[in-house]
């Protein structure tokens, strides 16, 4: 039996991945057990914007595993320390939770905007609520799906949690409206990433944020996809030139050695937790410190911010000038790209097969968008050939519905 059908006979089917079996990587590069080679341009989702197998996260990784790995918090390890105060400085947040996936750290920063709310502002027991917006993806735990508006996501799991409203994206008077005085926290991506990658209009941040300081109510941000560099700024928070009340990063905090997560936040929230209110066995252990101060160190140090910033507009511009009628949109910003194809004419999904046969991997979301997320530490040598290669497909798909 091959790989493919073991995992499928044996793995719950939950992803619908592309034929390939892959068993190492380097850089931007990945290789399957044929001895294929192919660029990376997801980069599972942004958790590998340093590359893979980056010779200083291998180097924390195998030292810190040498060492010390899991305690629990019951215990202080030399290396949580060090790493939440860097991650503060670098965010501008006061403290830290760490936690271990993207999802941990959003349900960290709900149950932290309802203490807030119950404590601080005042609202009644049980009456909390905070607001998140059209085409969101937080996550898929039972109460991140209660306030998803994709049915796709919530379709036989309820009863779902209570709580939320939702009002659509990049619409602030709509945020506006729906703010009460039990409205606790704005919860939103800065940019939507599963959905498509989805951009508001200018200045949609600082609108939430006055909205937010007007009405006494916090602004969360999840950066799980899009902070660390993604974007071209450390944080996407940072092109609106605002700071939110609370920011949950994950996924490039781990440097695509581990999974690691935190939800940030002001004093005067996160120090409303007390011992047994929350936890996590894994969440902040010596191992995923180690790795995680590293990460950091490695974005700074290798200035792959900038070069996010850099790269990330030139390919914009390149595949904006790809002239075809078979795309509807191209957006992006920093290393972060979505092209949206017409579906009356080729899915997203073929398009990743197609892509795949020319070393190129992807993957569609939503049946009409192709994302392009490589590494941060692409080249524009490598970027040349991607686009290359990408056209290529293009041209070949026009030529075969010509001939249709």
């Amino acid at each position: 039996m091959s790989i493919m059908d073991t995992e499928n006979k044996f793995c719950a089917h939950n992803y619908h991945p592309l034929p390939v079996v892959l068993t190492h990587g380097e850089g931007v590069w990945l290789w399957d057990d044929k001895g294929n080679k192919y660029m990376d341009m997801m980069s599972a989702y942004s958790a590998v914007s340093h590359g893979h197998t980056h010779p200083r996260m291998l180097k924390a990784l195998t030292e810190q595993a040498s060492k010390l790995a899991i305690t629990s918090r019951a215990f202080y390890t030399d290396k949580l320390a060090p790493f939440l105060e860097k991650l503060c400085a670098i965010s501008g947040m006061d403290m830290a939770l760490p936690m271990n996936t993207g999802a941990e750290a959003v349900e960290t920063g709900i149950k932290a905007a309802r203490l807030w709310g119950y404590n601080v502002k005042g609202i009644p027991d049980n009456q909390a609520e905070i607001i998140v917006v059209q085409d969101n993806f937080h996550g898929r735990t039972t109460t991140v799906v209660s306030f998803s508006s994709d049915e796709e996501y919530k379709k036989g799991f309820g009863p779902f949690t209570p709580g939320f409203k939702i009002v659509p994206y990049g619409d602030v008077e709509a945020m506006r409206d729906a703010v009460t005085d039990n409205t606790c926290a704005i919860l939103v991506e800065p940019i939507q990433g599963e959905a498509g990658i989805k951009i508001p209009p200018a200045g949609y941040l600082k609108g939430l944020r006055e909205l937010c300081d007007e009405k006494n109510v916090l602004l969360l941000v999840d950066e799980i996809q899009s902070g660390l560099g993604r974007t071209g700024k450390t944080f996407c928070f940072q092109h609106d030139n605002i700071m939110p009340d609370g920011l949950m990063l994950g996924k490039a905090l781990g440097g695509g050695m581990m999974a690691i997560s935190c939800f940030l936040a002001r004093r005067d929230v996160l120090e409303l937790f007390q011992p047994g209110s929350h936890g996590s066995t894994f969440g902040g252990n010596p191992l995923s410190s180690a790795v995680g101060m590293e990460s950091l160190l490695v974005l700074e140090e290798e200035k792959l911010v900038e070069r996010s910033a850099e790269l990330g507009a030139y390919m914009l511009e390149e595949i904006k000038k790809i002239d075809s009628n078979l795309i509807r949109f191209i957006r992006g910003k920093g290393l972060w790209i979505g092209v949206d194809f017409d579906p009356a004419q080729i899915s997203a999904r073929a398009i990743c097969e197609r892509m795949q046969e020319k070393g190129i991997l992807s993957k569609e979301t939503h049946d009409t968008v192709v994302r392009f997320a490589p590494p941060l530490v692409i080249t524009k040598e490598e970027i040349d050939w991607a686009i290359e290669q990408f056209t290529s497909v293009i041209r070949d798909v026009e030529s075969t519905l010509v001939a249709a």
